[in-house]
């Protein structure tokens, strides 16, 4: 399974005012494993920026001023996206300014290239009903280290995107230590000894999500995982 975890910043709230996207970025991820490939740009809206939005991102427009347009990088972002399933955060937000620049451009919109969307707010409201689901609320409960996050930044949340939807998804398969075996060479005088085996230690997304598993095992539980006492002793 290939998915992309998908984010944007923007001029403004609503498309439908002429808010333009300023910034877009895709994290990719294969088999619930990072693949170190992704797609980021910082674009020129051709429009002011609002204040409470630069506030947010801290993008400026002298700072977008030699970037390029939209146009210029469609066909590279729509390359990237093309097959994958999307994984966003409030995903209506995203995909409303995704499709509208599309549209500007007589293209199709993204559920043309796209297998499949999730959206991760959604996700959260339904495994914590009533309580904060923002994207710090989420890092605090699972785990995930966001302390360079002092403004908002595509690139930089849609990587911290992946590493809580593997905590909310408590994808076990993809935290343990994968073993790979090759098969015992046989004889006549084998002595029953098997092949050597390769261990892939996890890299730091999958440790992350990995605590953020067993903190969730402990509440749930209300004890030390033999994990972590094991680890301890």
């Amino acid at each position: 399974m290939r998915q992309v975890f998908l984010d944007t910043e923007t001029t403004g709230l609503d498309p439908r005012q002429g808010h333009r996207i300023i910034e877009v970025a895709g994290v990719e991820m294969i088999n619930r494993r990072l693949t170190g490939n992704h797609f980021h740009r910082y674009l020129n809206p051709e429009r002011d920026i609002d204040a409470g939005a630069q506030q947010v991102h801290g993008l400026t427009s002298e700072f977008l001023q030699d970037k390029p347009r939209f146009v210029d990088v469609v066909d590279e972002m729509i390359a990237f996206l093309s097959g994958a399933e999307l994984v966003i955060h409030n995903a209506p937000f995203d995909l409303g300014f995704l499709n509208a620049e599309l549209q500007r451009l007589d293209r199709p919109l993204m559920g043309d290239y796209c297998l499949d969307v999730i959206d991760t707010l959604k996700l959260a409201k339904d495994l914590h009903p009533g309580q904060k689901n923002n994207l710090n609320a989420l890092c605090r409960r699972y785990e995930v280290d966001n302390a360079s996050r002092t403004l908002h930044g595509a690139l930089l949340d849609a990587e911290l995107l992946g590493a809580v939807y593997l905590g909310m998804t408590r994808g076990q398969e993809s935290l343990m230590m994968e073993v790979e075996t090759k098969p015992a060479q046989v004889s006549h005088h084998s002595s029953g000894a098997h092949a050597p085996i390769k261990i892939i230690q996890a890299n730091p997304l999958e440790l992350a999500a990995h605590e953020a598993e067993l903190t969730l095992l402990e509440q749930e539980s209300r004890k030390t995982s033999l994990w972590r006492s094991s680890q301890s002793g």
